[in-house]
């Protein structure tokens, strides 16, 4: 089943980003965006998990053109549907990392599971406040944050930059073994060409087009 389809999207930010960009995700699909810093990979990424709206083209999720959807809708598969994990960790810092996957749990109804606080090497300092915590374990609780709502699509933007290579490696084989067990697909934004070359397929994106190179 297809999950996301952007057909021919174009941006411009001061100056075009780019145009003319089109991909597919489907289940059990993982992509990876690589490129240059200023191309434009995260505003991309932001385009296609709704963040921004895109200039020209469209952007349809489930099948469902994302600008004919109405705001009930789009909030709607916006709760339960998208999982967005950025740079920047967006916690809530006057709460404990448990509280904030609470947040996560109330939203989507869906139990905190104690396997994933476990991968994620996160049970020890579960109930500290997150202003306690360092920025590979903050990292760590946006990630369970995400995955704890089971959402179908998961957008990823640079998601183990804060992690050694170790944690990093296995934060990843989770996000691949949640894609495969939940028919979920992700888009991943990364500098890591390795890491990148792990995904199904890879695009670049590069003097304002996106090309597929895997």
């Amino acid at each position: 089943m297809n999950l996301l389809s952007a057909q021919n999207i174009s941006h411009t930010f001061e100056y075009e980003l780019f145009s003319d960009v089109s991909l597919d995700l489907n289940e059990q699909e993982s992509i990876a965006i690589i490129g240059m810093s200023g191309s434009g990979k995260s505003t991309l990424l932001h385009i296609l998990s709704t963040l921004l709206t895109q200039e020209h083209g469209t952007v349809s999720l489930f099948n469902e053109d994302i600008k004919s959807m109405n705001n009930k809708r789009l909030s709607q598969i916006k709760r339960h549907d998208l999982g967005l994990i950025f740079q920047s960790h967006y916690l809530f810092n006057g709460f404990s990392a448990y509280e904030n996957l609470e947040v996560a749990e109330i939203l989507s109804g869906i139990t905190i599971e104690k396997e994933l606080l476990n991968r994620l090497q996160i049970t020890d300092v579960i109930k500290q406040k997150v202003t306690e915590l360092s920025g590979g374990q903050q990292q760590r609780v946006s990630i369970a944050r995400v995955l704890t709502k089971k959402p179908r699509i998961i957008f990823a933007d640079e998601p183990t930059g804060n992690l050694d290579k170790k944690t990093a490696d296995e934060v990843m084989k989770l996000f691949f073994q949640y894609c495969e067990d939940n028919n979920a697909g992700m888009i991943l934004v990364t500098h890591d060409d390795e890491l990148a070359h792990k995904c199904d397929k890879v695009f670049k994106l590069e003097n304002k087009k996106l090309q597929q190179i895997k």
